[in-house]
């Protein structure tokens, strides 16, 4: 009996298909699952990026598969995706992300289970519509915003080559020796961050470092010709990295497969791939097409492209044959047994160095060593000198390297003048990678996209420092610390108008309120050296949160009531009221302008009788994590209360009835003569103050209670 015209015209499409495929039929096969599962996926959710994962199928064939059956040797394994020693994995093109959950599916890491396939990009399913390191077992880091990815890739391959280099011996050399690969297109390299970061993979030599990049030529408005014509290679090879071409994975993967085999013995540069694929590989209509980028495919699409894929059944949706479960097991059972021969081989490295092996232990166990805190500095007020609170947190940095060889950072080419150098430590080079001092050069944003890396690796925590007005150009990817809950620490001095002569370019003044209104991030401005010494405590202890630490440019005078105890509270009263009974006024401040309020609360009560507390508030994000009976106490909220920060204005009205700040640029000049400018002297503090008494005074003394209002939970639910 003759077939259907449909069902004889899939068969000869699909014959046609592996007649011309070099290579096993079994091999197209798994890649043509792959290709209709990410299909699925986004055509179920009605949402997401089919054709990415279309065209890098094969790709991802080759880096989930043994190098006994052809693949990249990838090791990783399901039964623990936090595996010290797993070689790394970063799609730096997060909206192919249905290409990432499907291989961890078919390699059975269980939060990509086919349920979760199915929930693709749904509420509270663990396949969300990019990759989330804390929701998706086998995700690195988030990656997204484009560009991030292979910056964070960097950070890896750092971390990587300085804890082997630190860490391994001539009797086990491969203790650490993973290789961090990644699948990047055309919008993570056009990303001003991505050129960033390998330009210093190029210079640091990172040869573990292995990017696939998927050279499709189409971006969101169509062709890269609108946009993107430069020569790729050469600017890689410019960079001292390896770029290998490959022109076709489409009909045979023995290029691909020899691409990866070079890349791996390159020990002393990275290497890029670059790989000629075609966007929605299979769909009839739209392979090649930007239309195949943001959209599902449709219904008839779909399965238009299941008949033309070898191995693919156009009536089944979400299927996985038998003999491509089996491949992928198989691969899975391969990455077992490569875990299993680490654990047998850190069991003999323990017993043989049981020292390095128990620092291995708390280091990725994420464990501070016992007295850490021990060598912060103490500031004796009328003995220490009064100094800038960038140098106190110099102090601070030291004091805890002692014992911290995980702290691991450096400046975005500013090392002295963010005061940021480990006395005795040697860089991180080429050469040397068992320093730890990194110089970034003047790459902000790959600076802190490296360090996101550094902490995702594990046994890290990364430092790195520039100007707070700087942070601007950091900024996308300390929002991503502060997302992926890596706790980073930024120390940014310079931070505020009081930076002086360098004007209003570098003054920052939204900067910290932009900061402290992002989730998960703790803003830390030190008034002396024990507020400091609190921020850094803060910071690591705060393993899950990044903290920004900012510092002054100029000396800032002694507090004779500082604690180190009180301000890891967030907030505390520096100088108590004179007498009985609630003060007549509440002045918070941060950083600089706490020693000016001092001044001011002496003048308001020896020449005008007014009894003034004085309250600092180094963290805001901290002092509103302690109890509504402690917040109240420090600030009652039903006292005239003045915020006095050299910053914007914005965030104070929850603490403070009246504001000194500034809602304009700053200037150039003297910074004691830009503070009195800009009206942060003590006089016109007090002078302000003694005002908001009088106006309340003035309205019968009828103070608006600042903690009369409810705080609302809007969130339904858990989250991830």
């Amino acid at each position: 009996m003759e077939e259907p015209p449909a069902k004889r015209a899939c068969t000869d499409y699909q014959t046609a298909q592996l007649t011309s495929y070099k290579g096993t039929p079994l091999e197209l096969k798994c890649i043509n699952t792959i290709r209709a599962l990410a299909a699925d996926m986004v055509q179920k959710a009605n949402s997401g990026h089919p054709g990415a994962p279309m065209g890098c199928a094969p790709m991802a064939h080759l880096l989930w598969s043994s190098a006994a059956s052809g693949g990249s040797g990838r090791s990783h394994s399901a039964k623990n995706p936090k595996w010290w020693n797993r070689d790394r994995f970063v799609l730096s093109n997060g909206h192919a992300c249905a290409l990432q959950y499907v291989m961890l599916h078919l390699s059975g890491y269980e939060d990509c289970s086919m349920d979760q396939l199915k929930a693709f990009r749904q509420v509270g399913s663990t396949t969300p519509g990019h990759p989330e390191n804390f929701c998706t077992a086998g995700v690195e880091v988030c990656t997204g915003p484009l560009g991030q990815g292979i910056s964070n890739a960097v950070g890896m391959s750092i971390a990587a080559k300085h804890l082997g280099a630190t860490y391994n011996t001539t009797d086990f050399p491969n203790i650490i020796n993973s290789k961090t690969y990644v699948i990047c297109g055309d919008g993570c390299l056009q990303e001003g961050i991505s050129g960033e970061a390998c330009s210093l993979a190029g210079h640091l030599g990172l040869g573990d470092l292995i990017v696939l990049y998927d050279d499709n030529h189409i971006t969101i408005d169509g062709d890269t010709d609108l946009a993107f014509t430069e020569d790729v290679k050469m600017r890689y090879e410019s960079y001292g990295w390896q770029v290998l071409i490959v022109d076709n994975v489409a009909n045979g993967l023995d290029d691909l497969r020899a691409a990866i085999d070079e890349a791996k013995k390159c020990t002393d540069k990275p290497t890029l791939i670059k790989i000629r694929t075609e966007i929605g590989y299979g769909s009839p209509s739209k392979q090649g097409s930007a239309s195949s980028h943001g959209a599902p495919l449709g219904e008839p699409e779909i399965e238009a492209t299941k008949q033309r894929l070898y191995g693919c059944d156009p009536s089944k949706d979400f299927f996985v044959d038998e003999d491509v479960a089996a491949y992928y097991k198989e691969q899975a059972a391969v990455g077992d047994a490569a875990l299993a021969a680490w654990e047998a081989d850190f069991a003999k490295y323990k017993e043989a160095h049981p020292e390095k092996a128990k620092e291995l232990e708390r280091r990725f166990n994420g464990e501070l060593p016992e007295g850490v805190f021990d060598d912060l500095p103490t500031f004796v007020f009328g003995k220490d000198k009064a100094n800038a609170t960038r140098k106190f947190s110099e102090a601070c940095i030291n004091g805890v390297a002692k014992k911290l060889p995980e702290l691991m950072g450096g400046s975005a080419d500013l090392t002295g003048s963010n005061c940021c150098q480990i006395k005795g430590a040697g860089d991180f080079q080429k050469d040397t990678p068992e320093g730890v001092m990194i110089r970034f050069g003047v790459r902000e944003h790959a600076m802190a996209a490296i360090c996101n890396g550094m902490f995702s690796y594990g046994g890290m925590r990364p430092f790195c420092a520039t100007f707070l007005q700087f942070a601007g150009y950091a900024l996308g990817a300390m929002r991503c610390s502060a997302l992926s809950k890596f706790g980073v620490i930024y120390i940014m001095t310079h931070d505020s108008i009081g930076l002086g002569e360098d004007g209003p370019t570098h003054q920052p003044i939204e900067m910290l309120e932009s900061l402290r209104s992002m989730p998960n991030m703790n803003v830390v401005r030190a008034a002396d050296a024990n507020e400091m010494a609190a921020a850094y405590q803060i910071a690591l202890n705060n393993s899950q949160t990044p903290t920004v630490i900012c510092c002054t440019r100029g000396t800032v005078a002694p507090l004779e009531h500082s604690s180190r105890d009180k301000a890891m509270r967030g907030a505390y009263v520096v100088v108590e009221e004179e007498g009985e009974g609630a003060p007549d006024l509440v002045m918070v401040a941060t950083g600089s302008e706490v020693w000016r309020c001092v001044d001011a609360a002496k003048s308001l009560q020896s020449n005008h009788s007014i009894r003034t507390r004085v309250v600092s508030m180094p963290c805001q994000e901290i002092f509103l994590e302690q109890s509504e009976d402690y917040r109240h106490s420090v600030l009652p909220g039903n006292v005239p209360t003045m915020s006095v920060e050299a910053s914007a204005e914005h965030g104070w009205h929850r603490f403070s009835h009246a504001q000194i700040g500034i809602n304009r640029f700053g200037m150039s000049g003297p910074l004691e003569q830009l503070f009195e400018k800009y009206g942060f002297s003590a006089e016109n503090v007090a002078s302000k103050g003694k005002e908001l008494v009088e106006f309340y005074k003035n309205l019968g003394g009828n103070v608006p209670d600042l903690n009369a209002r409810p705080t609302f939970v809007n969130f339904q639910g858990s989250a991830h």
